[in-house]
């Protein structure tokens, strides 16, 4: 079998039997476009564990982080076992090759009274009633106060909330789907929206959408305009250029530890399907313990 046959195969089982998100999706088509690039024109049954050597080499001299390339040393991994338990080729030839070591890189997190000063700001934006401060109050602290991923955020739709219980039914990763709750802040942020500014943008759509978030033409609010949006507000409180969504959700996982929250219910909270993925949580917690007991504690000096 061809190389670009194989791809298109692995990658409709991708999709359509493990129902891997399509970010997933277009990652590893990513990642096997660039393998198939690197090689000659060969059938997938010729390519051999030196051909895979030469391509993180290749990858490597260009300079890929490394997460990028252990990303494709698992998407290699991946493609070569599946063909290997259908048939396709006779033995997995990239079960020993191996990933770069991954560095730690530990998620921003924002200090609980810089995050609070934020959201108050937004809170007076939108006092005005003007639609799009509303949504956006919305937004963040909806991004904060459930620790949702951005993905779960634009594809909430008005049928997703449940005001009197404080809760929203989200999808998750590989269509998992997860009930999140909500504190008062982002329910008095959410009330307001719908009632004064969600009609207000939902007029200027052609057909009543089901969104509950929406963009200024009245469609469903894409993925890059909440990155904007909390880049614009949350990069100054956490020191950086840019930072993205996630920072909300890694600042609301370490403040529910900080405040005494179990891991196993912080990772329900954020739909991790290992616990291993939400202990990440507990490091920063420590390190921020070390740290302000470092400033205070007057025998901390070294």
């Amino acid at each position: 079998m061809r190389m670009d046959e194989a791809t298109a195969a692995y990658l409709r089982h991708l999709a359509d039997v493990r129902r891997l998100s399509p970010a997933t999706v277009r990652a590893y088509r990513s990642d096997l476009d660039d393998l198939a690039k690197s090689l000659p024109d060969l059938d997938v049954g010729d390519i051999d564990l030196e051909h895979l050597r030469e391509w993180l080499w290749r990858a490597t001299n260009r300079g890929d982080a490394r997460s990028t390339l252990a990303r494709r040393t698992a998407a290699a991994h991946g493609f070569f076992a599946w063909l290997t338990e259908r048939g396709i080729v006779g033995e997995d030839r990239s079960a020993r090759l191996i990933a770069p070591k991954r560095g730690r890189t530990l998620p921003r997190v924002a200090g609980v009274e810089p995050l609070r000063e934020m959201l108050t700001s937004m809170s007076v934006a939108a006092a005005d009633g003007d639609p799009i401060a509303l949504r956006d109050h919305a937004a963040l602290e909806l991004l904060y106060g459930a620790a949702i991923r951005v993905s779960e955020l634009v594809g909430l739709d008005i049928a997703d909330l449940d005001s009197e219980r404080g809760t929203a039914r989200v999808l998750g990763k590989g269509s998992k789907e997860r009930v999140v709750p909500f504190g008062a802040p982002a329910a008095r942020a959410l009330d307001a929206y719908v009632v004064r500014g969600r009609p207000a943008l939902a007029a200027r759509a052609a057909s009543p959408p089901s969104a509950l978030l929406l963009g200024a033409r009245g469609g469903r609010i894409g993925v890059r305009a909440v990155y904007e949006l909390v880049s614009r507000t949350l990069a100054p409180i956490v020191g950086a250029e840019r930072v993205g969504p996630h920072a909300l959700r890694h600042s609301a996982a370490t403040h529910l530890l900080d405040g005494g929250a179990d891991l196993r219910t912080v990772q329900e909270i954020l739909g991790h399907a290992s616990l291993g993925t939400t202990q990440i949580y507990t490091h920063v917690s420590s390190e921020r313990l070390l740290a302000t007991y470092r400033l205070a504690h007057p025998r901390a000096e070294r």
